[in-house]
């Protein structure tokens, strides 16, 4: 059967929108997939399904999501050789010049003017490259600490969360 993992967005964030990762698990157990993981409490989840629609996979965790908590989440799914090309780019693209490496995961792939402005949005040393569904985000020194956004690129992006590179690639090595 195949693996994804999915990526949920705008949770733990508050009093109003708690998430627990235990509670998170339940919720996809319940949804009837199997071998569900999560990984720190910021809504990662790993899952085997036979649905091959990753469409209908998001849909249907959603749906029990807002059933559970009673506010919607939006989440993001990746087959796992998806996720897996994602963080290959990831490490092509850090490097110790970099302050920090943020990766938005996208619920669908920009069009090509939507990608043409992120990466005019560079400046600063700062910049964004859009692979498939992901926008790496490459910061230099000097950026704002705890901006994760300084460049403004997720207004750009439709449904996104966004994951720090250790995140991403430790997740990777992890489930894929």
């Amino acid at each position: 059967m195949p693996s994804y993992v999915a990526f949920l967005r705008a949770i733990n964030l508050g009093a109003k929108r708690k998430f627990p990762k235990d509670d998170i698990r339940a919720a996809v157990e319940r949804c009837g997939f199997t071998d569900v993981e999560t990984h720190i409490n910021t809504g990662n989840v790993r899952l085997t399904t036979t649905m091959r629609s990753r469409e209908r996979i998001e849909a249907k965790l959603e749906e029990a999501f807002l059933a559970d908590r009673d506010f919607e989440v939006p989440t993001v799914v990746f087959p796992t050789a998806e996720f897996a090309a994602i963080a290959r780019d990831a490490e092509e693209l850090t490097s110790p010049a970099l302050a920090r490496h943020y990766i938005w995961l996208l619920k669908e792939e920009p069009a090509p003017e939507t990608v043409a402005a992120v990466h005019d949005l560079a400046r600063d040393d700062h910049r964004a490259v859009v692979r498939g569904r992901a926008c790496h985000l490459l910061l230099a020194e000097g950026y704002q600490d705890g901006t994760v956004d300084p460049l403004r690129v997720e207004k750009h992006l439709g449904i996104a969360t966004n994951r720090n590179v250790n995140v991403v690639t430790t997740l990777a090595t992890k489930w894929c």
